[in-house]
């Protein structure tokens, strides 16, 4: 007890100062202008592509898509001015337009300055914009937009002078120009700088602009985290970790995108130590920032896919790191980011466990159907396949010979609010796979991300195949209520003698969006993490009580780029044995993108 309070009161100055920094934020944005409104409410994003069989629910997601990185600091003020240039005469009772009172004076139809051009734009053809080379109609002008109209009457005589047809423009017509252009001199030497300026300006862009077909998404995840419980408690430590991700974005056709992501971290998952002493060799509680770290930083390319579509399917293709939430819907709005920076905390919360089930390299084809006003709209069919040692080209290794995950999904829309998915998802094990979820780590691996040990544990010595089925419904009852879960049963088939086992898990989430501000969402979720009872060999003996999860936590969104989100894990028999002590998780996460 004397540890929980030790670690409680090293943990309050943290709580302490990201309260005084909400405050503050919170105290800020009460003077705010109604232009950072708009900004925060276009900040809203729908659910990435993966998710495109269940896009009436929309998910909170402050990634902010740059188009160009590491540049100079004042590049900013040239995309501004840029905008700002190319919005000139847009609004004519704009103030920043105007250079000198003569400007607020319109050119009306009656006016002989009027009449003149527009004579001089039905001969030479200078404004070819206009329907017949005429003014729409005979509405008044501001003095700019009749200043661009003579501009482009003067750069039109010019060119017939240039190329020896002067003999077309008259010398009335070159009196009233030369009139006009002195009517007119100030309004045309402003419009000819700003559009030097804007042309210079726009170069500059050009040359040192990141790429004009890849934009960088990043995020940076810091998290100070801690587990409690008796043993538990007494084997562990506050930690201070990390993982960022750079996510190069390419495209080549304006739909397709082709992702490059480099990832490092130092977050690893806590020890869970039962009452004999003993550790326990379990996936409960891991969060997902912790899912693919590097341990000490380094950087990895993590994940290479290509997305592009084929006439009405969307097609999936990835090279390394691909998983089946990353093209297929998991249908658990606000629990589930698809990157693990803005969701629930831990990975059984943020989706079903029967996605987690293999991965790697491979592809998946998405078909929509229901459009027209079918009753389930719009629905999806999906089938993925993921080989986890593609690359190895060994003996009963590679894309089809060696371990793999192929998986179908049905899903239904049901109007706008209710959204059901069944999935079935075949998996082969070779012998010393490991574990059922491994995020395809494959042979030899070592990787589990959810669930209990006797859940996980495939045979050593011989292979297994797996099949696992599984549903998915989400219910949004109205903007601020969304109501998720799943079911999924996973039946093992050992090659071996007895090395068959079943595995069963469910959660339910509730979760309320918008809470206290745009962009914030609390959540709750409470289910029991993938368990296997009555297992018997060296599973004999080791736990066959259900492992219950309960989860809570708040995302406060401090602006477009960065929330705060604290949250507590509760893990009841952990190890499916409830000899051991519950085990709780406090997280304080905070995750900036750009």
């Amino acid at each position: 007890m004397s540890d929980l309070l030790w670690k409680t009161l090293v943990l309050s100055p943290v709580v302490l100062g990201v309260t005084v920094l909400v405050s503050a934020r919170a105290i800020a944005a009460e003077g705010a202008s109604s232009f950072e409104d708009i900004k925060l409410k276009a900040a809203q994003t729908e659910a990435p592509i993966t998710s495109n069989a269940s896009i009436f629910i929309q998910t909170e997601q402050p990634k902010v898509n740059q188009q160009l990185v590491a540049q100079k600091a004042d590049e900013n003020k040239v995309l501004d001015e840029v905008n700002r240039y190319s919005n000139e005469g847009k609004n004519q009772n704009s103030l920043s337009q105007v250079t000198s009172v003569s400007q607020f004076s319109d050119v009306q139809p009656t006016d002989w300055a009027f009449q003149a051009l527009q004579s001089l734009v039905e001969r030479y053809g200078c404004i070819a914009g206009y329907p017949n080379s005429t003014y729409r109609g005979n509405r008044a002008l501001t003095r700019y937009e009749f200043a661009a109209g003579l501009n482009a009457c003067l750069d039109r005589v010019n060119e017939l002078i240039a190329t020896a047809t002067a003999d077309l423009v008259t010398k009335q017509d070159l009196a009233t120009l030369q009139r006009l252009q002195e009517e007119f001199s100030a309004e045309l030497a402003t419009l000819r700088g700003r559009v030097d300026s804007l042309e210079a300006r726009t170069a500059e862009l050009e040359a040192n602009q990141f790429s004009t077909t890849t934009k960088l998404v990043g995020e940076a995840i810091f998290a100070v985290s801690d587990i409690f419980g008796n043993n538990t408690g007494d084997a562990n430590n506050t930690v201070f970790q990390d993982r960022v991700r750079l996510d190069l974005q390419t495209s080549f056709t304006g739909k397709d995108v082709l992702h490059t992501r480099l990832a490092a971290g130092n977050a690893l998952s806590f020890t869970q130590v039962g009452n004999d002493g003993v550790g326990i060799n379990t996936s409960e509680g891991i969060q997902t920032f912790q899912i693919g770290a590097t341990g000490n930083n380094s950087v990895i390319i993590d994940w290479l896919a290509y997305y592009v579509p084929i006439g009405p399917a969307q097609v999936y293709f990835a090279g390394t790191g691909g998983i089946h939430s990353d093209y297929v819907a998991t249908n658990n709005p606000y629990f589930e980011d698809y990157d693990g920076g803005n969701g629930a905390l831990s990975t059984f919360a943020s989706e079903s466990p029967i996605y987690r089930i293999g991965g790697g390299a491979g592809a998946a084809l998405t078909l929509p159907f229901g459009k027209g006003g079918s009753f389930f709209k719009p629905s999806s069919l999906t089938i993925g396949y993921l080989a986890s040692n593609a690359a190895n080209s060994v003996a009963n290794q590679g894309l089809l010979e060696g371990n793999y995950a192929a998986l179908g999904q049905l899903n239904f829309s049901v109007g706008d609010r209710l959204s059901i998915a069944a999935t079935y998802v075949h998996g082969y094990h070779g012998a010393g796979s490991g574990n059922l979820f491994d995020l395809g780590g494959g042979l030899g691996s070592t990787i589990r991300v959810v669930g209990t040990n006797q859940a996980n544990t495939l045979s050593t010595l011989n292979g297994s195949s797996s099949n696992s089925y599984g549903i998915e419904a989400a219910f949004r009852p109205s903007d601020k209520l969304s109501v998720s879960g799943f079911v999924s049963y996973h039946d093992i088939t050992g090659f071996g003698a007895g090395d068959d086992y079943q595995a069963w898990s469910y959660g339910l989430g509730v979760a309320l969006p918008d809470l206290g501000k745009k962009g914030n969402v609390l959540g709750i979720f409470a289910g029991a993490e993938p368990y296997a009872r009555n297992r018997g060999g060296v599973f004999a003996g080791t736990g066959n009580d259900i492992p219950y999860h309960f989860e809570g936590f708040y995302k406060y969104r401090v602006s477009d780029n960065i929330s705060i989100t604290p949250g507590v894990i509760w893990l009841t028999s952990p190890g499916q044995n409830s000899n051991n002590d519950d085990a709780i998780i406090g997280t304080l996460r905070t995750t900036f993108t750009f």
